[in-house]
């Protein structure tokens, strides 16, 4: 009784060990959702009248995995999860990911996430709606000529006070196809963040830095005083007409650009007297044609025939040539502007709103909100998580992600492999096809001809008949080759007894002749003996 206490402690232990091995799932997981049960009473719907999406609790295709789901097209979405306390982002890392699934595509919708500071007092999730501040966005959003993996820090200017949305420069772009993928950022207390599309990393950059977000957490020192103005005498000219210069005696303004050819000649057999277009002699007044409605009808001009073969029609005028003597109006050379003081521009003066920062000063989460508006369907949320350890995005990335992404993607493949050989059987059918049509044109084939060509037809509606269609195509083949063979002479027979053919009837005619010149010899041999 002792030893089996002391194997199944020994047994809980080893369990425990495995669990955490599995998944780190203790104290460094704030949050973690996977909607494997219905979301109601743990996410509220926004009663927001905009709001009029409804979210579904429904399986991801192909999977027995539950999500949360945008179940209808052009609609505004809107949801909150509010977590047991607010999380703290200015101690240690912090890791914000999640799994989205386009099942019908990606054309034109976001799936980006909202983490959401404590709001005002009095607000409630019922209440949740665009303008419900929020301290992260993260996410894709992919609609026109946005296709990005938003990541957006909203900060605040401990001088202005002011919020201000800082977008990462040149994010990732939005994976298009419809299979699960998960997007994963992560804060680390250097300042860094890494925003990682299905555990690849995509983006790396710096909170602080002016070349990785716009506009820059920090200001700049200095900016454009705004109350400095250009001074009157201020020349930007570099270049100015010189004074001194004059126009020549000989530059005539009023010559025009081109004159006529003097040496031009008419060319031989041009039509003087006749017009490049003429009536179309084919052309009938229409019988509906209502002269007092529709005004007199005239028949639509066409090209003069004519003059196809003359080198030309109507009256004859010398071309057109650039003039020796033109000039254009005149105007004095540029030199360099004695009086340039180059492009003005305002003093720089102290910035006021300038401030410096060792590390952002996030606001907390205290709530998850997805607020978009997409022209998409069948977008599915699913396992949302909020980790201190990049380890535990790491493990439920390989535990929930990857094993359904690996099916579908399977999948795809096998789609993809179907669809190429369906394009290659229809190209071969269409070789197949073009073949046919020049074989039922075969002149020695006209008896079979509407037979084959009811045969094609119905191989181009039902494309899975080609190769049934070949094999009667070759019955057909085969059937006239047997009576071409063994039937010919059988035939020509019958032929023969109703109607001689040309040739045969002479050859009657010389084998009548022939008999005739046999038996007269024999009818003079008979007259000598008698």
């Amino acid at each position: 009784m002792r030893e089996r206490q002391l194997f199944s402690g020994l047994l809980l232990i080893l369990a425990f060990v495995s669990l955490q091995k599995l998944c780190y799932c203790d104290d460094q997981t704030v949050l973690y959702e996977s909607f494997d049960e219905p979301f109601d009473g743990r996410w509220i719907v926004s009663k927001n009248g905009d709001y009029e999406g409804v979210w579904k609790h429904a399986k991801s295709e192909g999977h027995d995995d539950y999500g949360l789901l945008v179940s209808e097209k052009a609609r505004k979405y809107g949801i909150v999860k509010e977590l047991d306390e607010p999380l703290n982002l200015k101690e240690g890392t912090v890791v914000l990911q999640y799994e989205v699934r386009f099942q019908e595509g990606l054309e034109c919708g976001g799936a980006y996430l909202k983490y959401l500071r404590p709001q005002e007092a009095g607000w409630t999730p019922q209440g949740f709606d665009s303008e419900s501040p929020y301290s992260i966005m993260f996410g894709p959003d992919k609609c026109g000529g946005t296709n990005k993996v938003h990541f957006i820090l909203k900060h605040k200017n401990p001088k202005s006070g002011e919020y201000v949305e800082h977008h990462l420069k040149f994010p990732p772009s939005v994976p298009y196809d419809k299979l699960s993928h998960v997007y994963t950022a992560i804060l680390k207390p250097d300042n860094e963040v890494r925003i990682l599309v299905d555990g690849e990393e995509k983006k790396k950059a710096n909170l602080l830095s002016g070349e990785d977000f716009e506009p820059a957490l920090i200001p700049a020192k200095t900016i454009p005083d705004p109350e400095d103005k250009k001074p009157e005498d201020w020349d930007e000219r570099a270049k100015i007409p010189d004074p001194n210069a004059v126009k020549p005696d000989d530059w005539d303004e009023e010559a025009p650009m081109e004159i006529e050819d003097e040496e031009a000649e008419k060319p031989e057999g041009w039509l003087d007297d006749e017009p490049e277009e003429v009536d179309d002699p084919e052309a009938t007044k229409p019988e509906d044609w209502d002269d007092e409605e529709d005004g007199m009808w005239e028949a639509p001009k066409i090209d003069n025939p004519k003059c196809e073969t003359a080198p030309g029609c109507g009256e004859w005028k010398r071309p057109m040539k650039r003039n020796p003597a033109y000039k254009g109006k005149w105007s004095a050379p540029l030199i360099d502007n004695p009086a340039y003081k180059g492009i003005w521009k305002p003093r720089d003066i102290p910035n006021p709103a300038y401030f410096e920062l060792d590390r952002p000063d996030y606001e907390p989460i205290a709530a998850i909100g997805i607020e978009i508006w997409t022209m998409q369907d069948g977008i599915l949320f699913d396992n949302i998580l909020i980790a201190k350890d990049e380890k535990v995005a790491e493990t439920y990335r390989q535990t929930t992600w990857k094993p359904k992404f690996d099916v579908e993607k399977e999948k795809q493949k096998a789609e993809e492999e179907a669809a190429s050989s369906a394009d290659g059987l229809k190209s071969y059918q269409k070789v197949v096809f073009d073949l046919l049509n020049k074989v039922a044109d075969i002149s020695f084939l006209s008896a079979y001809k509407s037979k084959i060509t009811e045969l094609i037809e119905k191989a181009e509606q039902q494309p899975n008949l080609t190769i049934g269609v070949l094999v009667s195509i070759v019955v057909v083949f085969l059937s006239l080759f047997i009576k071409l063979i063994f039937g010919g002479k059988k035939a020509a027979a019958t032929v023969e007894k109703k109607k001689p053919e040309v040739g045969e009837s002479s050859k009657s005619e010389d084998e009548k002749e022939k008999k005739e010149e046999t038996a007269a010899p024999r009818k003079r041999q008979a007259r000598r003996e008698n």
